[in-house]
C-alpha cells in the first residue's frame, strides 16, 4: 500500500506540495514557499524527540511515631464532608470551608505523618487587616459590602501539600513569527515570516507544590503561592497547637499527573525564555520531557481561611500564612460596571464626533 505524506503550511495550515517549477515546497493557498531541506530537518528533529517520560519515587511522608496518632483528633463536617485534624486539646469547631459545625469522629489513623511544616508567620489580626485592605482596594466591590460585610469566621489551617523534586531533560520545538508592515500610496502591507526554533536542555525543579485537599480549590492555592520552603522545618505536632490541619484526601499518586503538567509547562517556559531574537510570537509546537530522579515530600503549609457574609451569601478568602499574600472572590457592583462602560461609550462617542466635525461629516 502506498504511503501518503502530508505537510502543513506553517503560515496558513494548508497542505503543502512540492512545486517542480521552483524546486521548493509550495502552499497553493497562500503561495508561501519553503526549502525542501527545512522540512527534512524538521521531520528528523520530530523523529528524534522521544515521548514524554516521568519517573517518580512513590514514597512520600513518614510513619507516625508510637503514640503520636493517638494525640490527634479528627473532626468531620457533616455538610461538605471535610475532615479536619486537630491536637488532643482542640474543642468542637466549625468547618473552615463551609462554616457548618463539625463533630469529633475519633483519633487519627491510617494516614501519613508530614515530613515538613512551614509554621505560621502571620497571626489572626494580620489576616483581618489584610481582608480590610483587600476589600477597600477593589473598585467594583459594592460600597455596602465594604461597609457591612461581616467576618463570620477566621481559621488558621495547615493545608497538605505534596512537593515534587526532579531532574528534567527537555527538548522543545517552537513556531516563531516576525511581522513587518509598510505602506505605499495605494495599500498597507503586512508580511508575517514563520520560523522553526528548537531548544533543549537539562534543569532541576524543587518543591513543585500540589495541594492534597480536594476541598481546597487548586486555583485559590496557586494564587497565594509561592511558599518559601527555606522556612520549612521538620514536622512536630507542637506546631498544630492552636491551629487546624486539613487531612489529605488526594494521595501523592493521584497528584503525580498534576505535577507532570507543571513540570512540562515550566520546562517549556524555561527554554522559551532562552529565545532572545525579537520574535512577535513564540508558541510551543512539540515537546519531549523526561523526568528522572523524581521524588516527593509531604508538607503542611499555613493558610488563613476567612469567611464573610453579605446579603445572605458567603464569600471565602485565603491568606498565605507565611508571606501574607491574599486572595478571594468579591461581589461586583453592577451599577459601577455599567457606569464605567457608559463612560467609555460616551468618551468614544465624543471622540468620533470631534473627528467627524473636523472631516466635515457633522
Amino acid at each position: 500500500m502506498a504511503e501518503i505524506f502530508e505537510y502543513k503550511c506553517p503560515c496558513c495550515g494548508g497542505a503543502v506540495t512540492f512545486d517542480s517549477s521552483v524546486q521548493k515546497m509550495k502552499c497553493p493557498y497562500c503561495d508561501s514557499e519553503f526549502d525542501v531541506k527545512a522540512f527534512q530537518q524538521k521531520d528528523q528533529r520530530l523523529e528524534d524527540q522521544a515521548p514524554d517520560e516521568y519517573k517518580w519515587n512513590e514514597k512520600a511522608g513518614q510513619d507516625w511515631d508510637s503514640g503520636e496518632e493517638e494525640k490527634m483528633s479528627v473532626f468531620v463536617c457533616k455538610s461538605c464532608g471535610g475532615e479536619i485534624v486537630g491536637d488532643e486539646n482542640t474543642a468542637a469547631t466549625e468547618c473552615p470551608y463551609c462554616g457548618n459545625p463539625v463533630v469529633l469522629s475519633g483519633r487519627l489513623s491510617g494516614t501519613l505523618k508530614p515530613d515538613y511544616v512551614i509554621p505560621f508567620k502571620h497571626d489572626k489580626e494580620a489576616a483581618k487587616t489584610k481582608l480590610k485592605e483587600y476589600v477597600v482596594s477593589k473598585k467594583f466591590a459594592p460600597k455596602a459590602f465594604k461597609r457591612e460585610n461581616k467576618l463570620e469566621e477566621i481559621k488558621g489551617l495547615y493545608v497538605p501539600f505534596w512537593l515534587f523534586d526532579s531532574d528534567t531533560d527537555a527538548a522543545v520545538s517552537y513556531t516563531a513569527t516576525t511581522v513587518r508592515t509598510w505602506s505605499d500610496s495605494n495599500y498597507d502591507y503586512t508580511e508575517t515570516s514563520y520560523f522553526d526554533v528548537f531548544r533543549e536542555g537539562s534543569m532541576k525543579f524543587e518543591n513543585i507544590p500540589c495541594d492534597g485537599s480536594s476541598k481546597m480549590p487548586d486555583d485559590l492555592m496557586e494564587t497565594i503561592e509561592p511558599f518559601d520552603f527555606s522556612e520549612a522545618v521538620d514536622f512536630q505536632t507542637a506546631y498544630l497547637a492552636g491551629y487546624l490541619a486539613d487531612k489529605y484526601d488526594v494521595t501523592m499518586e493521584d497528584s503525580v499527573e498534576r505535577a507532570n503538567n507543571r513540570v512540562k509547562s515550566s520546562a517549556e517556559d524555561v527554554l522559551r525564555d532562552t529565545i532572545n531574537y525579537p520574535y512577535a510570537t513564540v508558541t510551543t509546537k512539540n515537546s519531549s520531557i523526561h523526568v528522572k530522579n523524581g521524588k516527593a515530600k509531604y508538607a503542611l503549609y499555613p493558610v488563613w481561611i476567612l469567611n464573610t457574609d453579605h446579603n445572605g451569601k458567603k464569600y471565602t478568602f485565603a491568606m498565605n500564612g507565611e508571606t501574607g499574600k491574599f486572595t478571594g472572590d468579591l461581589p461586583i457592583d453592577g451599577k459601577k460596571v455599567a457606569a464605567l462602560f457608559a463612560g467609555l461609550t460616551i468618551g468614544v462617542g465624543v471622540i468620533a464626533y470631534i473627528i467627524g466635525t473636523l472631516l466635515g461629516f457633522f
